[in-house]
């Protein structure tokens, strides 16, 4: 089976090495024929060729290597270890980009705009986390992501968070996913890259309130486990999804579980449950009939978030640039603004049409009215499937870790004591 991962990894890149553009250079400099020579840029070009590919290799074998160790090994201090190494590598050295959680942007762009071509190193950065997430679980978040690694490492004092709570803070999660989208999708902004709350730490410089943003973060995940990528990140979302079908899982136990609950303990993200009694007849039959209810209502909601999307649209297309030059334009136009600013001023000296601007301003607009159908519709729907969900009851015999919620961090490993006797009997034969 590890054998057909690689097979569909190889796949995948001579696909995209034959139909994607590098990306980089779509738009070569002018050939001048007067002898002009160009001069050097302060800010040196984006790496590539070579760079790009060993950056490739290295998350292939971070993830390969993480999947052996949280599947196989079963070693917590191999995790960290390699954890700290995604850090400085991908982290600090790489500066936080090509990101896999960014690169949601790229890939979405590129849906809607014939004219936006993927960069390899991109889209191989955004399918390898997927597809080992497939077979092994995230594996990806527990060692080889620098924004999980950066959360993990401060962990020192956590608290559980309420489950009904954690439901309720990861619905953001999947609003900003359907906001990044929009945006992307657009051509409006790529909102991920631009309030990244780590960032600044991994240039060692930048933006004073994503600073504190970070700052912040790492505070709160001194007390509550990676709370980035628990209740905000968008890749995560994903992730999420995958891992509930992935091919194989993290196993708390090597052995019978004896229930001494020090792997619950041991769990900074809540992801262990607990095994499950039998339901009561009278709890059971009240379950089928809210079960009932919440399929019903699914439509509902699905459609009024939607239309919550589509209603928001004078709002979220003002992200775009046309949008808010036509509207400042306007503003201008009509008296309601004295002075002019340096993008309507530089429109004016285009000699460019005002009704035009407007025209396209109104498309761009319509654009993002469909456009929040699907991202309200999404969220309306993932609403519903959370409360469908509370209505389900799934049988366990052991204490078990959520496929969906577990970050492989392996920390289950080393609090169980089945675990510490297997490894005594290995060392001892």
């Amino acid at each position: 089976m590890i054998r057909l991962v690689y097979i569909i990894i190889g796949t995948a890149f001579l696909l995209l090495s034959s139909g994607t553009a590098s990306g980089f250079e779509r738009f070569p400099p002018p050939d001048f024929e007067s002898g002009y020579q160009q001069p050097t840029p302060a800010n040196p070009a984006p790496r590539r060729n070579i760079y790009e590919y060993v950056d490739t290799a290295v998350l292939l074998a971070g993830l390969s290597l993480s999947s052996y160790l949280v599947l196989r090994t079963r070693s917590r201090r191999a995790i960290l270890a390699l954890c700290v190494f995604s850090l400085f590598y991908f982290g600090f050295w790489r500066k936080g980009c090509v990101c896999p959680i960014g690169a949601i942007q790229n890939i979405a762009l590129s849906i809607f705009d014939r004219d936006y071509a993927v960069p390899i190193t991109v889209m191989l950065f955004f399918l390898l986390p997927l597809v080992f997430t497939l077979f092994f679980g995230r594996t990806f978040c527990a060692a080889v992501c620098p924004l999980g690694a950066i959360q993990d490492l401060v962990v020192l004092r956590p608290i559980s968070v309420p489950e009904w709570l954690e439901g309720g803070l990861r619905m953001f999660a999947y609003v900003y996913l359907a906001a990044a989208v929009l945006f992307a999708a657009t051509g409006s902004a790529f909102v991920i890259c631009r309030y990244d709350p780590f960032i600044s730490f991994f240039h060692l410089s930048g933006n004073f309130h994503l600073l504190i943003l970070g700052a912040c973060f790492l505070l709160v995940g001194v007390f509550v486990g990676r709370p980035y990528c628990r209740f905000v990140c968008p890749y995560g979302v994903i992730l999420r999804q995958l891992s509930r079908i992935s091919k194989w899982k993290v196993a708390i136990t090597p052995e019978e579980c004896i229930k001494c609950r020090l792997c619950e303990d041991s769990c900074p993200f809540g992801a262990i449950r607990a095994p499950t009694a039998d339901w009561p007849a009278h709890d059971y039959n009240k379950s089928k009939k809210r079960l009932a209810f919440l399929i019903i209502l699914l439509p509902v909601l699905v459609f009024s978030s939607g239309w919550i999307g589509y209603a928001l649209r004078p709002v979220t297309s003002r992200v775009h640039a046309t949008v808010r030059l036509a509207d400042r334009v306007y503003l201008e136009e009509t008296g309601q603004a004295e002075e002019t600013t340096d993008a309507s001023s530089a429109f004016r000296g285009t000699g460019k049409d005002i009704q035009e601007l407007y025209a396209e301003a109104l498309d761009i607009q319509a654009g993002f009215g469909l456009g929040g159908w699907l991202a309200g519709g999404f969220v309306g729907l993932v609403l519903a499937g959370k409360l469908i969900a509370v209505s389900l009851r799934r049988r366990r015999t052991d204490y078990q870790a959520d496929r969906a919620g577990c970050l492989a961090c392996g920390r289950c490993f080393e609090y169980c004591p089945q675990e510490h006797a297997k490894r005594k009997l290995a060392k001892d034969n």
